[in-house]
């Protein structure tokens, strides 16, 4: 079983930039897809990247593609969301999450048994 821990997260201005990191612990996170969703107060948990195994493949819906760059390294058993070009509309707690599924990636929660506790990124316009 994997353990996962957030950070990164902060108040930053539209425009700006954060880089969040999820630490892994338990188990190498080369066994698993790895993905990051965000959840605004009153909204549902939102998918906003996925990344392969491998790290070969990633993957963004529409409204992160080209700000967002997700990555990994699995030696440091970590992986990272980096968030360029902020917008207040970004404002959420971002969470990371762990799953092994037959896909190299999914953009449902369900399919990710294992979540972090999450980290706050508030964005002023």
């Amino acid at each position: 079983q994997v353990q996962l821990v957030e950070s990164g997260g902060g108040l930053v201005q539209a425009g700006g930039s954060l880089r969040l990191a999820c630490a892994a612990s338990g188990r190498s996170i080369s066994y698993y897809a790895m993905g990051w969703f965000r959840e605004a107060p009153g909204k549902e948990r939102e998918f906003v990247a996925a990344i392969s195994r491998t790290g070969l493949d990633t993957y963004y819906p529409d409204s992160v593609k080209g700000r967002f760059t997700i990555s990994r390294d699995n030696a440091k058993n970590t992986v990272y969301l980096q968030l360029n070009s902020l917008k207040p509309e970004d404002t959420a707690v971002y969470y990371c999450a762990a799953g092994s599924f037959g896909s190299s990636w999914s953009r449902s929660i369900y399919d990710y048994p294992y979540w972090g506790q999450g980290t706050q990124v508030t964005v002023s316009s």
